[in-house]
Protein backbone atom coordinates (compact mmCIF):
# COMPACT_ATOMS: atom_id res chain seq x y z
CA UNK A 1 0.00 0.00 0.00
CA UNK A 2 1.64 3.46 -1.01
CA UNK A 3 1.07 6.91 0.96
CA UNK A 4 -2.23 8.49 0.09
CA UNK A 5 -2.22 12.22 -0.58
CA UNK A 6 -2.60 13.56 2.93
CA UNK A 7 0.36 11.01 4.16
CA UNK A 8 2.22 13.05 2.15
CA UNK A 9 1.06 16.31 2.89
CA UNK A 10 1.75 15.36 6.54
CA UNK A 11 5.42 14.62 5.74
CA UNK A 12 6.43 17.47 4.07
CA UNK A 13 4.85 19.60 6.69
CA UNK A 14 6.95 17.70 8.95
CA UNK A 15 10.04 18.16 6.86
CA UNK A 16 9.37 22.03 6.36
CA UNK A 17 8.73 22.32 10.48
CA UNK A 18 12.11 20.31 11.27
CA UNK A 19 13.70 22.28 8.41
CA UNK A 20 12.52 25.91 10.01
CA UNK A 21 12.53 25.06 13.55
CA UNK A 22 16.19 24.12 13.43
CA UNK A 23 17.36 27.00 11.19
CA UNK A 24 15.56 29.21 13.96
CA UNK A 25 17.00 27.21 16.94
CA UNK A 26 21.04 27.84 15.54
CA UNK A 27 20.51 30.95 15.26
CA UNK A 28 19.15 31.43 18.61
CA UNK A 29 21.02 28.82 20.19
CA UNK A 30 24.82 29.24 18.69
CA UNK A 31 24.98 32.56 20.23
CA UNK A 32 23.38 31.58 23.77
CA UNK A 33 25.44 28.57 24.23
CA UNK A 34 28.63 30.78 23.67
CA UNK A 35 27.24 33.33 26.10
CA UNK A 36 26.66 30.25 28.70
CA UNK A 37 29.86 28.62 27.67
CA UNK A 38 32.13 32.06 28.86
CA UNK A 39 29.74 33.45 31.11
CA UNK A 40 30.11 33.80 35.09
CA UNK A 41 26.99 35.54 35.32
CA UNK A 42 24.67 34.67 38.70
CA UNK A 43 21.38 34.38 36.49
CA UNK A 44 23.39 31.64 34.83
CA UNK A 45 22.43 28.61 36.81
CA UNK A 46 18.72 29.80 35.98
CA UNK A 47 19.01 29.96 31.89
CA UNK A 48 20.12 26.81 32.32
CA UNK A 49 17.56 25.21 34.09
CA UNK A 50 15.14 26.97 31.95
CA UNK A 51 16.99 25.73 29.01
CA UNK A 52 16.84 21.96 30.36
CA UNK A 53 12.91 22.25 31.35
CA UNK A 54 11.67 20.60 28.37
CA UNK A 55 14.21 17.75 28.78
CA UNK A 56 12.16 16.14 31.93
CA UNK A 57 8.76 18.12 31.54
CA UNK A 58 5.66 16.27 30.00
CA UNK A 59 5.49 17.88 26.36
CA UNK A 60 1.60 18.58 26.94
CA UNK A 61 2.62 20.42 30.10
CA UNK A 62 4.64 23.13 27.93
CA UNK A 63 2.21 23.28 25.05
CA UNK A 64 -0.42 23.71 27.55
CA UNK A 65 1.04 26.81 28.40
CA UNK A 66 2.13 27.74 25.37
CA UNK A 67 -1.93 27.42 24.19
CA UNK A 68 -2.20 30.07 27.14
CA UNK A 69 0.43 32.24 26.00
CA UNK A 70 -0.99 32.24 22.42
CA UNK A 71 -4.77 32.74 23.72
CA UNK A 72 -6.20 35.53 21.86
CA UNK A 73 -6.17 37.73 25.27
CA UNK A 74 -2.90 37.05 25.85
CA UNK A 75 -0.95 40.05 24.83
CA UNK A 76 1.74 38.42 23.25
CA UNK A 77 -1.06 36.69 20.93
CA UNK A 78 -2.48 40.03 20.51
CA UNK A 79 0.92 41.70 19.27
CA UNK A 80 1.51 38.70 16.47
CA UNK A 81 -2.01 39.09 15.35
CA UNK A 82 -1.33 43.12 14.77
CA UNK A 83 1.67 42.52 13.39
CA UNK A 84 1.33 39.38 11.05
CA UNK A 85 -2.40 39.22 10.55
CA UNK A 86 -2.50 35.76 11.85
CA UNK A 87 -3.60 33.73 15.26
CA UNK A 88 -0.55 31.99 16.73
CA UNK A 89 -3.05 29.17 18.28
CA UNK A 90 -3.92 26.45 15.82
CA UNK A 91 -1.07 27.51 13.35
CA UNK A 92 2.30 26.59 11.37
CA UNK A 93 3.93 29.71 12.85
CA UNK A 94 2.61 28.44 16.55
CA UNK A 95 3.94 24.82 15.82
CA UNK A 96 7.16 26.58 14.91
CA UNK A 97 7.55 28.41 18.41
CA UNK A 98 6.70 25.42 20.34
CA UNK A 99 9.55 23.18 18.38
CA UNK A 100 11.79 25.95 18.71
CA UNK A 101 11.03 25.75 22.84
CA UNK A 102 10.96 22.10 22.87
CA UNK A 103 13.76 21.34 20.79
CA UNK A 104 16.31 24.38 22.52
CA UNK A 105 18.03 21.95 25.33
CA UNK A 106 19.33 19.80 22.13
CA UNK A 107 21.35 22.45 20.72
CA UNK A 108 22.56 24.79 23.58
CA UNK A 109 23.94 21.73 25.28
CA UNK A 110 26.33 20.20 23.21
CA UNK A 111 27.37 23.73 22.07
CA UNK A 112 27.86 25.05 25.21
CA UNK A 113 29.91 22.14 26.06
CA UNK A 114 32.16 22.20 22.59
CA UNK A 115 32.67 26.08 23.12
CA UNK A 116 33.63 25.62 26.73
CA UNK A 117 36.48 22.78 25.46
CA UNK A 118 38.04 25.73 23.17
CA UNK A 119 41.21 27.48 24.98
CA UNK A 120 40.93 31.52 26.04
CA UNK A 121 44.59 31.64 24.61
CA UNK A 122 42.70 30.50 20.92
CA UNK A 123 40.71 33.60 21.02
CA UNK A 124 43.18 35.76 22.43
CA UNK A 125 45.34 34.89 19.64
CA UNK A 126 43.14 35.77 17.09
CA UNK A 127 41.98 38.70 18.62
CA UNK A 128 45.49 40.10 18.44
CA UNK A 129 45.95 39.20 14.88
CA UNK A 130 42.89 42.09 14.19
CA UNK A 131 40.06 39.36 14.11
CA UNK A 132 36.74 41.29 15.69
CA UNK A 133 33.88 39.19 17.00
CA UNK A 134 32.41 38.58 13.86
CA UNK A 135 35.45 37.31 12.37
CA UNK A 136 36.72 35.22 15.30
CA UNK A 137 33.06 33.21 15.17
CA UNK A 138 33.51 32.33 11.45
CA UNK A 139 36.76 31.62 11.15
CA UNK A 140 37.96 30.36 14.31
CA UNK A 141 34.88 29.18 16.16
CA UNK A 142 33.01 27.47 13.04
CA UNK A 143 35.44 25.77 11.95
CA UNK A 144 36.39 24.02 15.34
CA UNK A 145 32.78 23.57 16.58
CA UNK A 146 31.89 22.54 12.67
CA UNK A 147 31.43 18.68 14.09
CA UNK A 148 29.25 19.72 16.78
CA UNK A 149 27.08 22.12 15.21
CA UNK A 150 26.12 19.54 12.58
CA UNK A 151 25.34 17.29 15.14
CA UNK A 152 23.36 19.52 17.03
CA UNK A 153 21.38 20.45 13.98
CA UNK A 154 20.65 17.06 13.26
CA UNK A 155 19.73 15.80 16.92
CA UNK A 156 17.42 19.25 16.34
CA UNK A 157 15.84 18.34 13.32
CA UNK A 158 15.18 14.58 14.49
CA UNK A 159 13.70 15.53 17.55
CA UNK A 160 11.18 18.30 15.89
CA UNK A 161 10.67 15.66 13.38
CA UNK A 162 9.15 12.76 16.04
CA UNK A 163 6.77 15.70 18.42
CA UNK A 164 3.84 14.75 19.18
CA UNK A 165 2.40 15.99 22.54
CA UNK A 166 3.56 19.66 21.83
CA UNK A 167 2.28 19.50 18.46
CA UNK A 168 -1.10 18.10 19.71
CA UNK A 169 -1.77 20.71 22.17
CA UNK A 170 -0.99 23.95 20.45
CA UNK A 171 -1.84 22.83 16.33
CA UNK A 172 -5.23 21.25 16.90
CA UNK A 173 -4.69 18.53 14.26
CA UNK A 174 -5.58 20.13 11.21
CA UNK A 175 -5.28 18.14 8.11
CA UNK A 176 -2.73 20.33 5.67
CA UNK A 177 -1.90 22.98 8.17
CA UNK A 178 -0.86 21.53 11.52
CA UNK A 179 -1.30 17.89 11.04
CA UNK A 180 2.24 16.51 11.08
CA UNK A 181 3.36 12.85 10.66
CA UNK A 182 2.96 11.73 14.53
CA UNK A 183 -0.69 12.83 14.23
CA UNK A 184 -1.69 11.57 10.99
CA UNK A 185 -0.03 8.35 12.21
CA UNK A 186 -2.10 8.34 15.35
CA UNK A 187 -5.57 9.06 13.30
CA UNK A 188 -4.91 6.14 11.84
CA UNK A 189 -4.05 4.16 14.69
CA UNK A 190 -7.08 5.57 16.07
CA UNK A 191 -9.22 4.81 12.96
CA UNK A 192 -8.26 1.07 12.81
CA UNK A 193 -6.47 1.47 9.13
CA UNK A 194 -3.02 -0.15 10.59
CA UNK A 195 -1.95 -0.40 7.30
CA UNK A 196 -1.59 3.27 6.31
CA UNK A 197 -0.31 3.95 10.69
CA UNK A 198 2.64 0.85 9.58
CA UNK A 199 3.84 2.59 6.62
CA UNK A 200 4.07 6.23 8.44
CA UNK A 201 5.47 4.68 11.07
CA UNK A 202 8.07 3.03 8.98
CA UNK A 203 8.95 6.36 7.40
CA UNK A 204 9.33 8.56 10.51
CA UNK A 205 11.48 5.40 11.83
CA UNK A 206 13.80 5.80 8.30
CA UNK A 207 13.82 9.70 8.99
CA UNK A 208 15.06 9.26 12.40
CA UNK A 209 17.41 6.41 11.63
CA UNK A 210 19.15 8.61 9.15
CA UNK A 211 19.19 11.81 11.25
CA UNK A 212 21.25 9.67 14.09
CA UNK A 213 23.36 7.73 11.98
CA UNK A 214 24.39 10.73 10.39
CA UNK A 215 24.93 12.52 13.91
CA UNK A 216 27.31 9.22 14.66
CA UNK A 217 28.82 9.30 11.74
CA UNK A 218 30.17 12.53 11.90
CA UNK A 219 31.31 11.59 15.56
CA UNK A 220 33.20 8.78 14.82
CA UNK A 221 34.73 10.96 11.45
CA UNK A 222 35.64 13.72 14.44
CA UNK A 223 37.28 10.95 16.34
CA UNK A 224 39.14 9.49 14.09
CA UNK A 225 40.91 12.43 12.46
CA UNK A 226 41.25 13.53 15.99
CA UNK A 227 43.34 10.31 16.82
CA UNK A 228 45.41 10.01 13.76
CA UNK A 229 46.43 13.92 14.58
CA UNK A 230 47.46 12.73 17.78
CA UNK A 231 48.80 10.20 16.65
CA UNK A 232 51.31 12.10 14.38
CA UNK A 233 52.03 14.82 16.72
CA UNK A 234 53.34 12.02 19.53
CA UNK A 235 55.37 10.25 17.08
CA UNK A 236 56.51 13.83 15.96
CA UNK A 237 57.78 14.65 19.33
CA UNK A 238 59.34 11.43 19.79
CA UNK A 239 61.45 12.10 16.32
CA UNK A 240 62.56 15.29 17.59
CA UNK A 241 63.55 13.86 21.20
CA UNK A 242 65.66 10.62 19.34
CA UNK A 243 67.63 13.70 17.17
CA UNK A 244 68.10 15.83 20.30
CA UNK A 245 69.74 12.97 21.75
CA UNK A 246 72.05 12.18 18.71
Amino acid sequence: MFLMPEDITAILLTLKLAAVSTAILLLLGLPLAWWLARTSNRIKPIIETLIALPLILPPTVIGFYLLLAFSPDNWLASYWQQWFGTSLAFSFSGLVIGSVIYSLPFVVQPMQSSYERIPKLTLLTAASLGANKVDQFFSVLLPITKRSTIAAASLAFAHTMGEFGVVLMIGGNIPGETQVISMALYDHVESLAYDRAHILALTLLAMSFFSLLIIYGIDRRGSRRYKNSHESRHENNHLRIRNAGH
